[in-house]
């Protein structure tokens, strides 16, 4: 078997840009946080465990306005949803089907407070992020 140093180093160049694309992808998927830390912190916060039942209660209510959570992200939210007024796509919620969500902290504190606001009118209090974020873990796919 004879050394080919031309093939080898286009082999190796090729190699190299793979790994460059795909690291930073993976890291992006990745991100900073955990479902779980999620949980926890908001729990934390609440001085208490997130409620699962109390969560789906919140999630499918409309506290009074026109929408609730499930208008847009569906009942339960492991498929793709819609927004109410843009029409805008949006990934399934919970973590069961869907690997990146709440692994961003930033991206989950922005889209909570944005959210509830267009639900609830105000931001979310840890409790109800908890809460929610309890009922979410339990779902299956």
């Amino acid at each position: 078997m004879t050394f080919d140093r031309s093939s080898f180093r286009r082999r190796s160049t090729a190699g190299l840009l793979c790994l460059a694309i795909a690291l930073p992808i993976a890291a992006a998927r990745a991100g900073d946080t955990t479902p779980a830390q999620q949980l926890a912190r908001w729990s934390a916060a609440a001085g208490a465990a997130g409620d699962a039942a109390r969560g789906r209660a919140f999630f499918t209510g409309r506290h009074g306005g026109e929408w609730s959570c499930a208008s847009c992200h569906g009942d339960p939210p492991l498929a793709g949803g819609k927004h109410q007024s843009t029409g805008k796509a949006i990934d399934p919620l919970a973590p069961a089907a869907n690997d990146a969500a709440f692994t961003d902290a930033a991206r989950v504190d922005k889209w909570f407070r944005r959210n509830c606001r267009d639900v609830l009118g105000r931001e979310c209090d840890a409790r109800e992020k908890a809460d929610v974020l309890a009922w979410l873990l339990e779902l299956k796919r």
